[in-house]
């Protein structure tokens, strides 16, 4: 998924941990299986299949070692024991998709780069449109979880093109973990306490991201279960974002049913967003189906000003219809800021005809006033035009 503006706000209101799942440039690749990785120091008993699944881990007092038990129980003794911060990874198998993800905000080129885990100056993970596309394997996501004073603070994933800096802290690498371990050692997370609890980095919001970013029927069960009716709104909403931005067409099914059925106005409105963002051939008519026909003005309005971001004939005759026919004036003066969010070939004409032409005065009102904000030469001429009479 090629990410945008919509995509960094989701992110920054605390939606994950913002898509969606790594493309790995070939050399890239190339990189993470050579043992000879800087600032790593290598155990004599690591074989070259081991060394192969490891990322570029740097600054660190690096140790590698197969899964003996449980995942759960491998994880949960290892961050008992964690007095000191530490941190421990593995790889799974990533979901499909064209895009690139990088555990905070540093990284350079086209690819993820090198992401600081212990750098306090961005704890969120971000992603970007991935412009090399490797056809040969599986692709792979690194999820990552720090423990201190015997507990996980934090959990985060990479893409396993990224190379990692461990801030001089112990780093657990573990081979050969079931990816649906994984899944169900995440889930306990997710549906923990702390999911609601305000704070910068909660180990609840990285691990539904993991999930998201899993290939594999375990993690759309997980999904699915997390926007059960059931479950408070919070996650639901969160969940939702996922389902549109990672999980292709089971995501995309679960919203369509989630947007006819889901009791929250709320979640509905935030529905509408995560349709936005999928790329199934089905998202925008569920949108135009919402903006038509959802008993909640505020859902209707939200469904309009996603659509108006897709741009297009269907989203265009939509927004249109709306302005003529909704009977709730606030949904109409929706509308007219959706078109204002067209492109302006597309959305200047159509303010102007809403100004010279709707009937009701609230709305011309907000026509004019979106006109006047486009400083588009048309505006000026429309506006010269009624000053002249």
């Amino acid at each position: 998924m090629h990410v945008n503006h919509k995509l960094s706000y989701a992110l920054s209101a605390g939606l994950a941990a913002a898509l969606l799942l790594s493309v790995i440039p070939g050399e890239a690749r190339n990189r993470f299986s050579n043992p000879a990785s800087p600032g790593r120091n290598e155990p004599a008993t690591a074989n070259a299949e081991q060394q192969s699944s490891a990322p570029q881990v740097a600054n660190s007092r690096f140790e590698q070692r197969a899964v003996s038990q449980s995942l759960a129980e491998e994880i949960n003794a290892w961050a008992a024991h964690a007095s000191q911060p530490e941190w421990l990874g593995y790889s799974v198998p990533a979901v499909n998709g064209d895009r690139n993800v990088c555990c905070n905000g540093n990284w350079n080129g086209d690819g993820c780069g090198t992401c600081f885990l212990e750098d306090r100056r961005g704890n969120n993970s971000s992603f970007s449109a991935q412009k090399k596309i490797d056809l040969e394997g599986p692709r792979n996501l690194v999820v990552l979880y720090r423990a201190e004073s015997g507990k996980i603070g934090k959990i985060r994933v990479a893409s396993e093109d990224c190379a990692l800096d461990a801030g001089g802290l112990r780093f657990v690498w573990l081979s050969e973990v079931k990816p649906a371990e994984s899944v169900a050692f995440l889930s306990t997370f997710v549906t923990g306490t702390d999911f609601d609890e305000h704070g910068r980095e909660k180990p609840s919001q990285g691990a539904l991201t993991a999930i998201a970013l899993h290939a594999g029927a375990e993690a759309d069960r997980a999904m699915e279960s997390f926007v059960a009716p059931q479950q408070r709104e919070s996650l639901r909403k969160q969940a939702a974002f996922w389902l549109g931005a990672a999980r292709g067409a089971s995501g995309f099914e679960l919203l369509k049913k989630m947007a006819k059925s889901d009791a929250s106005p709320e979640v509905r409105a935030h529905i509408a967003f995560a349709l936005s963002v999928s790329h199934q051939p089905g998202a925008i008519d569920e949108m135009i189906r919402m903006a038509h026909d959802d008993e909640s003005a505020h859902v209707r309005g939200q469904a309009l000003f996603w659509l108006a971001q897709k741009a297009g004939q269907k989203a265009a005759a939509t927004i249109t219809g709306a302005i003529s026919n909704d009977p709730d004036t606030e949904v109409k003066k929706k509308a007219v800021f959706a078109l204002s969010q067209m492109p302006k070939d597309e959305g200047v004409p159509k303010l102007i005809e809403v100004a010279q032409n709707n009937r009701n005065p609230e709305v011309r009102k907000q026509a004019m006033f979106w006109l006047g904000q486009s400083h588009d030469p048309r505006a000026l001429a429309f506006f010269e035009q009624i000053l002249a009479h």
